[in-house]
Formats: structure tokens, sequence, C-alpha cells
């Protein structure tokens, strides 16, 4: 139903989305029989999520998704059809499930993307491009891990996705993982990425130990043509970092119940920012048009926000706990958990 979020700066594009099943546990014994005290389900994927957070602010945030057709009634199942726009393929939604233990750690499992054939890929780019004329969207974002096409085996191929939105003068934030990560960060076609500490290493093939660490291999994704690195640094923060500034943002710490989708969160918070709060005219725009540090500080907001909810996605954002930002990071400071490369 193309048209019926008309009038949104952001559109989402999830190409993997996934059937998230979280149970709540005490006391769990591994290798044992449980109990689960809970059960929830969500329609999920980084994009998806991202979307569901931008709702909560105002903005429609349309979400693009390739959904299998053997589960017709997930949409509406989940309370997703008013928010997603989906291109029905053929075969089932792949499942993730999430243990999270009350007072003790969280566990995720995650089935492989479904592979999608050249035809759906395709189909689905041209929707995104649809959704976002008739939106008239600045950003798109893609988000989460990427399929493989069914007929080579390699990862489906984003080059036509940044060419659609160059030309349309769209901006792109890109927030997967692994090898697709590795690749289009060096490729410098998206505006936006926003890597965690080993996601960032393995970008740029070397160890992080410290604050000045994470900026250098920030940086140096930014000379390929990136615009805005945003690092997310779990309990350390996140750091943003341009080609010539960065600045350090974390909150106070918060009780934490569930870590799925919290990156998701940082990436909708600061969107929404940054699209809500347009620069005032003669003030600073860091040579990009935006508000970088308003952005970064919205971001650990709303991580913090969702650590604190049970969902993989953000349920409310209300009561977000103040950011401290800090434009000038010490580079010297040691991370609370070095970010290994490993080849």
């Amino acid at each position: 139903m193309p048209g019926t979020n008309v009038g949104s700066p952001i559109v989402t594009l999830t190409p993997a989305p996934t059937l998230d099943r979280t149970y709540f546990v005490h006391n769990l014994q591994s290798g044992g029989v449980n109990r689960a005290d809970e059960v929830k389900e969500e329609l999920a994927g980084k994009g998806i999520n991202v979307s569901r957070g931008l709702h909560l602010a105002g903005i429609k945030a349309p979400g693009v998704v390739p959904i299998g057709n053997s589960d017709p009634g997930v949409l509406a199942r989940t309370g997703s059809d008013g928010m997603l726009l989906p291109l029905w393929v053929e075969g089932t939604l792949r499942v993730s499930t999430t243990i999270v233990e009350y007072d003790g750690p969280t566990t995720k499992v995650n089935e492989s993307p479904r592979p999608l054939s050249e035809q759906d890929w395709n189909a689905i780019i041209d929707l995104t491009e649809r959704t976002v004329r008739e939106n008239d969207a600045k950003w798109l974002v893609v988000a989460g891990a990427l399929p493989a096409c069914k007929t080579t085996g390699k990862f489906v191929d984003l080059e036509p996705v940044f060419e659609r939105m160059a030309a349309l003068g769209v901006r792109v934030a890109l927030d997967t993982s692994g090898e697709p990560l590795n690749t289009w960060a060096r490729k410098g076609l998206a505006s936006i990425i926003k890597p965690n500490a080993e996601e960032l290493a393995s970008a740029v093939g070397r160890t992080l130990y410290s604050v000045g660490d994470v900026i250098d291999a920030a940086r140096e994704l930014c000379e390929h043509g990136i615009e805005t690195v945003l690092a997310s640094l779990g309990a350390d923060g996140m750091i943003a970092v341009t080609k010539d500034r960065e600045w350090a943002a974390r909150t106070a710490p918060v009780k934490v119940i569930n870590t799925v989708g919290a990156g998701d969160a940082t990436l909708a918070g600061f969107l929404s920012a940054i699209t809500s709060n347009p620069i005032a005219s003669g003030s600073d725009d860091y040579g990009l048009g935006y508000d970088v540090p308003l952005g970064v500080s919205t971001a650990v907001q709303w991580g913090a926000i969702a650590v604190t909810q049970p969902t993989s996605g953000l349920s409310s954002i209300d009561g977000l706990p103040a950011a401290i930002l800090n434009p000038t990071p010490d580079r010297t400071a040691a991370l609370e958990e070095p970010a290994v490369f490993t080849k």
C-alpha cells in the first residue's frame, strides 16, 4: 500500500526481516529444561526497529521489507501492518530467538537470512525508490543483515540502491556488519554508518584499545567518503566522528533488561534529532548540514532507554536519561573492553 505514509523525511529498508521470539526466564539452566515465564513475538530486523522507534517520535518512517508469504498474517499479528510496506516473496520468514534471563545475560540465536531471487531484489529496490519518492524522504536507512542472491550465492548488491538515492539527492544511513559493512564502508557511498566497536575493528583490520584508536579508525572510514561514523561502544557510550570533528556521548548507567535492538534505537534517535531540528541560519552545520552533536546526544538517550525495556524494538521514549556530551574526548582513555580484530 505505497502512498499511505506520505510525507516522511525517513524511509527504511530491511533486506532480511525476522520474526523475533523472546523468552523470559528465571535461573536459566544451560543444557537443561527451562520453562519461560513469558513469551513475546515481534516482527523485527534493524530497519524495522528504526521505523518503530521513529514512529514513537511522530516520524512515520515507512519500512520496506521482503516477507515470506507462508505467514500472511504476520503483519497484523505483530501490529506492523500500518508501518511496513511488504514485498511478499516465496518462502518462510526467518526466526530469531532471544532468551532474557531476569537479572542475567541475554542470549540470542539468529537464523541466517533467507536468500532472495534477483527478480525479488530488483522489485525491492523499485519499491524502495517509489516509497522514497512518494514520501519526499531525505534519508534512507538500509539496516540489518543482507541476504544472499539465489543465483550467485553472493550478498545482494547495494550499488543500485546507492545510485538511485544519489540521483534523488537522498542520503543513506547504513547499519550492517561483517563482509557487507567492510565492503561498503570502504566504498564510501553511505552518508552515515553505525558500527559497534568490534565491527569497526573489523572494518579497519586492527584491534582498538582506546578512544583514540576508535577515533582514528572511524576517521579512516571518513576518508573513503563516509560523512559520519557513529561508533557504538556499549558501556563506553558512543563516539560520532566526521572528517575533522569528534564528539563522545553517554548517559549515566541504567538498569539493563534486554540489550537486543539498542543499536537500532541509537540510530533512530540520531535521525530523529537531525531531521526534526534543522540547523538554524548562521549556526555551525559541521560541513554536513545536520547537527551531529545533537544527534549523538539523542542517540545515547534512546539507546539507554531501549536497554531498560524487554522488547527488541523501542516501546516508549518517555523518561529519557540526560545525555553527557564531550566535544573533546580523551584519546588516551582505555575502552572498557578492547575491540579485538581477528582475521
